[in-house]
C-alpha cells in the first residue's frame, strides 16, 4: 500500500529577506584555514617582540611538561619526588610567565597601571627563584 500523500503547508517560494540573509551569512563564513591565517597575521604584525618571546617561552614550557608527563607514563614514575618536582617547577614556570606576559602586554596597560613593567619582572623573577627553591628541596 502505498503511502498516503499529504498537502504541502510549506511555501516552497523563499521571501526576498531570507535570501539576503542567506547571502549575508554565505559571504561572511570563512574556511578554517582562511580564518587560521588571519588569526597568524593579526599575531605577527601587531604582537610586540617581548610578548612574542614570552610566548615562544611558554610554548617551550608546555613542551616540557608535556615531555615529562609522558616520560611519566611511558618509563614509570619510580622517583616520584623528582617527576613531582620537576612538573610543579614546570607548571609554576608556565603560570609565572603567562601572569608576565599579562601584566606587561601594552593591549593590557590600562588594568596594570601600578605596576610597572620592571616591577612585572621583579616580581617574575622573585617568584621564580622561590617556587625552583621549593622544588629542588622537594627532590630531597
Amino acid at each position: 500500500m502505498a503511502p498516503k500523500s499529504r498537502p504541502s503547508t510549506v511555501s516552497s517560494s523563499t521571501t526576498p529577506t531570507s535570501k539576503a540573509a542567506a547571502a549575508t551569512a554565505s559571504s561572511t563564513s570563512q574556511l578554517p584555514q582562511d580564518v587560521i591565517m588571519q588569526l597568524w597575521q593579526n599575531y605577527a604584525e601587531k604582537t610586540p617582540q617581548r610578548v612574542k618571546l614570552l610566548d615562544a617561552f611558554m610554548a617551550f614550557l608546555g613542551i616540557v611538561g608535556a615531555t615529562q608527563f609522558l616520560y611519566c607514563i611511558i618509563a614509570g614514575n619510580y622517583p616520584f619526588n623528582a617527576f613531582l618536582a620537576g612538573f610543579s617547577a614546570t607548571v609554576g614556570q608556565f603560570v609565572l610567565t603567562a601572569s608576565l606576559r599579562i601584566q606587561t602586554n601594552p593591549d593590557n596597560k590600562s588594568e596594570f597601571k601600578t605596576v610597572s613593567q620592571e616591577r612585572a619582572f621583579a616580581d617574575f623573577v622573585l617568584g621564580s627563584l622561590i617556587l625552583h627553591f621549593f622544588c629542588v628541596n622537594f627532590i630531597n
